[in-house]
């Protein structure tokens, strides 16, 4: 009676059922997953975003499916008025964007590329549009670097686009000017769009020449960046994403037409968020610094404690909201995991969760208030 493409499993896994029974018997539990800035302690306006929120224009219904001009305007100023307005698209979410893009680029039974490790989102997205998820492999060297000769080897008739994100969740690599040469070359010969994830690339932890932070003046091939209110502004529960478009001109102008008319079809993003955006992106320098000051504060801590001699190892990150760190080989990720949660009270991700290709890792959020960050790792290094 269903579709097929919902044939996903939905059972609970071993560390959800046993996360749900500690919380059912009062344990407190040291979270060191948290992805919500809104639940982390963070210090908001309130005042400007209800305000923002209050706009009186938002009570005239005036349909715009590229998005109203004055949103488009605030993400045109956010890429510091380098990309006119003309070739952004906003959504109701960076997942949105990907359903359109893949809406746009792929027919059924065709492919994306996109990169492992990394966050599980991409094959239920693209699940939804009948399109393939094909991976290719990120490598780590004391860094993180694009496994070109794997990216290769994966490309087939039926590829549309290659997926970036750009600095990857969870390893926080950025993207190297570098590897963007050899990209935009790849998907010239092969026609390929790209589609690069953004929505971390204001969470840098340090300056880097060699580094691409954002892919919107791409211009030799078609590319769309993705961000979005979420991690810009740190207000996940208000719904607004962006597409910018680059490349050549004719396919640009091409794909903007056949956006908007996806965009069209739904009209799915609420004009109050539209008319807040301007406040709401400009303000956003104050979130951010709060962020990034409580993820390099964490990120300084667990270097601190896994010294050179320890048997622990932490994972080169440049950016984002995560960290990984390699667990020593006396336990599966798995029975890591578990162990930590039930005998520690301590919850973390294992690295199967976003495709490692290896065994243990363990990832880390970095948004953690932290005094439970601090208490949270002091308890999985006494574990080895």
């Amino acid at each position: 009676m269903f579709s097929s493409r919902l044939d996903w499993a939905a059972g609970p896994n071993p560390l959800s059922r046993l996360l749900h029974n500690k919380r059912s018997a009062g344990a407190e539990i040291l979270d060191l997953t948290e992805s919500n800035p809104t639940a982390a302690g963070f210090s908001y306006c309130s005042q400007l975003v209800l305000a923002a929120l209050a706009d009186p224009r938002s009570m005239r219904y005036e349909p715009a499916p590229a998005g109203i001009i004055a949103a488009r305007a605030a993400i045109s100023e956010y890429h510091s008025n380098r990309i006119p307005v003309d070739r952004i698209l906003v959504t109701a979410s960076t997942s949105e964007a990907y359903g359109f893009l893949f809406k746009l680029l792929a027919n059924p039974g065709d492919e994306v590329l996109a990169p492992r490790p990394s966050y599980p989102l991409f094959e239920y997205l693209a699940a939804l549009d009948s399109v393939r998820v094909v991976q290719y492999p990120l490598v780590y060297h004391g860094g993180w670097a694009i496994d070109f000769e794997a990216l290769g080897s994966r490309i087939t008739a039926r590829t549309r686009a290659i997926v970036t994100v750009n600095p990857n969740n969870p390893t926080g690599s950025f993207l190297k000017k570098a590897e963007l040469s050899q990209l935009t070359a790849l998907c010239r010969t092969h026609d390929l769009a790209i589609i690069s994830d953004e929505v971390f690339s204001d969470y840098g932890f340090e300056d880097d020449p060699a580094r691409v932070r954002s892919l919107s003046e791409v211009e030799d091939v078609l590319t769309f960046s993705l961000s979005g209110l979420s991690k810009v502004s740190g207000l996940p529960q208000l719904k607004l994403g962006w597409i910018v478009v680059s490349g050549p001109e004719s396919l640009r102008k091409q794909a903007l037409d056949r956006l908007e008319l996806i965009a069209d079809t739904y009209l799915s993003v609420g004009a109050p968020v539209q008319w807040a955006a301007a406040l709401l992106v400009g303000s956003r320098e104050e979130i951010q610094g709060q962020i990034l000051a409580r993820a390099r504060e964490n990120l300084a801590l667990l270097r601190n404690k896994i010294g050179a001699d320890s048997p622990w190892q932490v994972l080169d990150v440049e950016g984002g909201w995560y960290a990984v760190i390699q667990a020593p080989r006396i336990h599966t990720e798995e029975e890591w995991v578990l162990t930590l949660l039930d005998q520690d009270n301590v919850l973390v991700q294992p690295g199967f969760f976003y495709d490692f290709e290896k065994e243990a890792f363990l990832v880390l959020s970095l948004l953690t208030p932290s005094d439970i960050f601090g208490e949270g790792v002091q308890r999985i290094l006494g574990r080895a």
